[in-house]
C-alpha cells in the first residue's frame, strides 16, 4: 500500500499495543515502523532494474524481518523508554512490522512474507492506493489522538478505525469473488477458450475491476463495473514472445518473466524492443489500449543486455483518472 496508509496502520497498531502505557509516543513509533519496510526502494540506486524489482517487498516484508528487527528495535527503544518492558516493546515493533506486509499481500504486487522462500503472496483485492480504505482509518486515528491516553474512548476510536478498515478489506475480497464470476460468465458467453484468468480492482477504488485472461496467442484485458448493464468487452494483446529471439535465454529476461508470472507481452516500436508487465494493466481503461503501466526497454544482445523501466508522465495519470471516473459509472 501507499506510504500514508502504512503510516496510519502502523500508528493504529502502535496505539492498540502500547497506547495505554506510553500515550502518543505509541502512535509516533508505530508510524515510523509503518514506513521502515518500504525503505527497500532505496535499492534501485545501487542495483540494476531487475534486481531492484526482485528485492522490492522481499526481505523487509517478511516474517523473519519482523521477528529479528522487532527484537532489535524493541531492545533499543527500551533503553530510554522505561514505561514498557523490553518484551512489550519487542512485541510492539513486531506487530507494527508484520502488519505492513500482511496488508501489502492484498495488492497486485504482493509480498515475500515467507522470505527466503521464493513465494510471493498477492491476493489482488485492493489497489495500492484506495481512499475508501485509508481516509476513514485516518479520521478515527486523529480522533483517538485528541483524547488522553487513559480516556477509554481513545482506545474505542482507534479500534473502530481498525475494524472499519479491516471490514472494507473483507468487502473487497467479496467483490473480487463476485466480479470474477462475472468475467468467467462473459468468457463462456463469448465462447472464449482460455488457460488462466487474474482479476484485480482498477485504480483508487473497488467498484471497477479488470481481468487479464491468457489465451494461446494473446492476453485479453476486460473491465467490469458493478454499475455495468452491457456485456464485457475484451481487448486483445498479442503475446509476441517470439520477438525476444535469443534474448529469451538471458538471465535478466528470465527473471522478469518469473516476476510477471508469465503475464507479459513483447512489442516493437521504432526499432526498440519492449517487455510489458501485464499484471498492472494499461494506462487507460480502454481494453484495447497498448500503453502499459510497467514497460521495460530491452537494449543490447543476449550477452550484454540493459533493461530500463519506462518512466510515467504526469499527463498519463490525469488521462487515466478522467477515464476512470467515466468508466466506474457503468457502460
Amino acid at each position: 500500500m501507499d506510504s500514508l496508509t502504512q503510516i496510519v496502520l502502523g500508528a493504529a497498531i502502535g496505539e492498540a499495543a502500547l497506547g495505554k502505557k506510553v500515550g502518543n509516543k505509541a502512535m509516533l513509533y508505530g508510524a515510523i515502523a509503518g514506513t521502515i519496510p518500504d525503505l527497500d526502494v532505496i535499492s534501485r540506486y545501487f542495483v540494476d532494474t531487475v534486481t531492484a524489482l526482485e528485492w522490492h517487498r522481499g526481505f523487509t516484508h517478511s516474517i523473519l524481518f519482523s521477528i529479528v528487527f522487532g527484537l532489535l528495535f524493541g531492545w533499543l527503544v527500551s533503553l530510554w523508554e522505561k514505561r514498557a518492558s523490553w518484551k512489550q516493546w519487542s512485541l510492539f515493533w513486531f506487530l507494527c512490522f508484520v502488519t505492513h506486509p500482511l496488508l501489502d499481500a492484498h495488492t497486485t504486487w504482493g509480498t515475500q512474507l515467507f522470505w527466503p522462500f521464493d513465494l510471493r503472496l498477492a491476493y489482488k483485492n485492493i489497489f495500492v492506493i484506495d481512499p475508501l480504505y485509508t481516509l476513514p482509518f485516518l479520521v478515527f486515528l486523529i480522533l483517538a489522538l485528541r483524547r488522553k491516553r487513559d480516556d477509554p474512548k481513545r482506545r474505542k476510536l482507534n479500534n473502530l478505525g481498525l475494524y472499519i478498515s479491516s471490514g472494507y478489506l473483507l468487502l473487497t475480497l467479496l467483490l473480487k469473488g463476485i466480479t470474477f464470476l462475472k468475467f468467467e460468465n462473459a468468457l463462456a458467453a463469448q465462447n472464449i477458450a482460455y488457460t488462466e484468468i487474474e482479476t484485480k480492482p482498477a485504480p483508487l477504488q473497488s467498484i471497477l475491476w479488470t481481468a487479464n485472461v491468457e489465451t494461446e496467442d494473446a492476453f485479453l484485458i476486460g473491465y467490469y463495473s458493478l454499475f455495468d448493464s452491457q456485456a464485457i468487452n475484451f481487448g486483445s494483446h498479442p503475446k509476441n514472445h517470439g520477438l525476444l529471439g535469443d534474448l529469451a535465454e538471458n538471465d535478466k529476461v528470465q527473471r522478469l518473466i518469473q516476476l510477471t508470472n508469465g503475464f507479459y507481452t513483447i512489442t516493437k516500436t521504432d526499432g526498440n524492443l519492449y517487455f510489458n508487465d501485464l499484471r498492472f494493466g494499461t494506462l487507460s481503461v480502454n481494453p484495447d489500449n497498448q500503453q502499459y503501466v510497467f514497460s521495460f526497454l530491452l537494449k543490447g544482445d543476449k550477452e550484454n543486455l540493459t533493461i530500463t523501466e519506462n518512466q510515467k508522465k504526469p499527463e498519463d495519470a490525469k488521462k487515466i483518472l478522467a477515464e476512470l471516473w467515466q468508466r466506474i459509472k457503468g457502460n
